[in-house]
């Protein structure tokens, strides 16, 4: 209690726009002693009060993401922007990962040209859902890992925010997925909540505010 206060004291943001799939929509399952309040919900409601606008849209691809929410996400006129993209790319064996960093490429950059701030996310595994069939588990694990990689180094090569919560520890345990397959639940949406504020404050005591 009162940790989110201290980690984004001072904070410079005011505008603050989500792009993405169901992981920026909210899908997650209630459980019973976690908040009912989706992640990037949850994220804005930290940041105080912002202008906040989620274009999240469950099942989008990332070229759909691309094509339906980079418009408008600049032109909300955003300084904090989080990108999260190709899990449902990665769900398939079609999974092409040089057309899915070719696309984050182009609203990672497009947004921070347009002055955002923006954050990237390497998400949990969802291979590990007791809800996958035990026999699709190896390939899909294989594609998640590979989209995780990948977009921490584009987050490294474009010096965004990354939480990579892919590598949590959590990120193994069952008990973090929706009955769903495909989501995580209330739990995991606690713990993600906790990882991104802390990668937010990582950032800002590596990036301080000019003194006026």
């Amino acid at each position: 209690m009162g940790e989110s206060e201290e980690l984004l004291a001072g904070h410079p943001w005011r505008r603050f726009v989500v792009l993405g799939d169901s992981v920026a929509e909210g899908l997650c399952e209630p459980v019973d002693g976690y908040s009912d309040l989706q992640w990037a919900d949850r994220i804005a409601h930290e940041l105080g009060p912002i202008a906040y606008l989620n274009l999240g849209v469950s099942g989008l691809r990332t070229r759909e993401i691309l094509a339906t929410q980079l418009e408008p996400a600049v032109a909300f006129g955003p300084d904090l922007a989080l990108v999260v993209g190709g899990g449902n790319d990665a769900f398939p064996a079609t999974y092409d990962p040089e057309r899915v960093d070719r696309e984050l490429t182009h609203m990672i950059t497009t947004l921070q040209d347009a002055g955002a701030t923006v954050m990237t996310l390497g998400m949990f595994d969802v291979s590990y859902s007791p809800a996958v069939m035990e026999w699709l588990r190896p390939g899909l694990r294989q594609r998640m890992r590979t989209l995780s990689d990948r977009t921490a180094a584009l987050a490294e090569k474009f010096g965004t925010i990354h939480v990579n919560l892919t590598d949590h520890p959590l990120s193994t345990d069952p008990g973090l997925y929706s009955s769903d397959g495909r989501h995580g639940n209330a739990r995991s949406d606690a713990v993600a909540t906790t990882e991104t504020l802390r990668a937010l404050n990582r950032h800002l005591r590596t990036h301080p505010r000019p003194s006026r």
